[in-house]
């Protein structure tokens, strides 16, 4: 299996069981990621330098207005897609074997989590793992400590409060905060922008 046929296989959200040739993947690609992250978080880097990491990291070129400020984990780095004018701030930890795509213009805070894989509910199932993707819109403002689960969906302009969990899509133009996340605000975005 290449790492081609592994994201074709969990982004269609099929299952990820112990011993199969989709766990071994899973496995390669999360060694790769921590030489890489482990070699990114250890110095002092340039923000080019930063960015290099990220595309090996990724397999991508990734747009040279990216700004992220290590410490940055995660376990493939392979199923992440940014967009432009993106800022990662330290810390953040980004579980992206189900895939991981940002938007032009987000920002995020410190400690953020963004999990795209869960266990089974039944004790002999929990070792299979569950793939989801999530989507993050332009303009998001993730802020530091929140957590964002497989499968959420968060809308173009939206905030997510500081601490929050998030287990459900959110709608544009929304500020979600708490735990589990809750609607706090509707943004009224100025038409004249």
């Amino acid at each position: 299996m290449d790492i081609q046929e592994f994201h074709d296989y969990v982004d269609a959200g099929k299952l990820i069981r112990p011993g199969t040739e989709q766990q071994k993947m899973l496995s390669y690609l999360s060694n790769e990621a921590r030489k890489i992250t482990t070699k990114m978080n250890r110095d002092y880097y340039s923000s080019q330098e930063i960015r290099q990491f990220i595309s090996e990291l990724t397999g991508k070129v990734v747009d040279e207005t990216l700004s992220i400020f290590p410490p940055f984990y995660t376990d493939s780095g392979k199923n992440i897609t940014l967009g432009k004018n993106v800022f990662i701030n330290a810390g953040c930890n980004f579980q992206d074997q189900g895939g991981i795509f940002i938007g032009d213009h987000t920002l995020i805070g410190h400690n953020v989590v963004l999990a795209t894989l869960n266990h089974g509910i039944q004790p002999e199932d929990r070792t299979t793992l569950y793939p989801a993707p999530i989507i993050i819109g332009k303009n998001v403002w993730i802020g530091s400590n929140a957590t964002i689960l497989p499968g959420v969906t968060i809308g173009d302009n939206s905030i997510i409060a500081a601490g929050a969990v998030v287990s459900k899509n959110v709608s544009p133009n929304t500020i979600v905060g708490g735990v589990p996340a809750k609607v706090v605000k509707i943004i009224e975005i100025a038409s004249d922008i």
